[in-house]
């Protein structure tokens, strides 16, 4: 019986190794990154964007339309959060189509830059 559970223990053991690399690898870096919040639907199927475009924008959000934060070199920053059910365009909606500074952790999944905001303000 102490055989069979020291066996079982290990086989845990060594299943569980490649989650905690993966959870390691996916812990993200802390950056600051400043940028214009936009509408991902209009951005990416009609180039629209700007002051001009803040009323739809601020629309499209509150429908549920993801917004985004465009970075100075065209990187696209997805809002994420670690908690379930937990929306960011909230986060977001008032400063759609403007500068915003954000701090906290990016990640970068199958080629998707996320941001978890820690903290976001206006910018100049």
């Amino acid at each position: 019986m102490l055989k069979r559970i020291l066996a079982s223990a290990a086989a845990l053991a060594l299943f569980a190794l490649p989650l905690s690399a993966q959870a390691q690898a996916n812990a993200g870096d802390k950056v600051t990154l400043t940028g214009q919040v936009i509408d991902v639907n209009c951005f990416t199927a009609h180039q629209l964007q700007g002051a001009q475009h803040k009323a739809c924008a601020t629309a499209c959000a509150n429908k549920g339309v993801a917004l985004a934060i465009l970075s100075s070199d065209g990187t696209i920053y997805m809002p994420v959060s670690s908690k379930p059910a937990d929306p960011q365009n909230p986060r977001l909606v008032q400063f759609a189509e403007g500068k915003v500074k954000v701090t906290g952790t990016h990640r970068m999944v199958n080629g998707l830059h996320t941001i978890e905001i820690e903290t976001v303000e206006a910018a100049s």
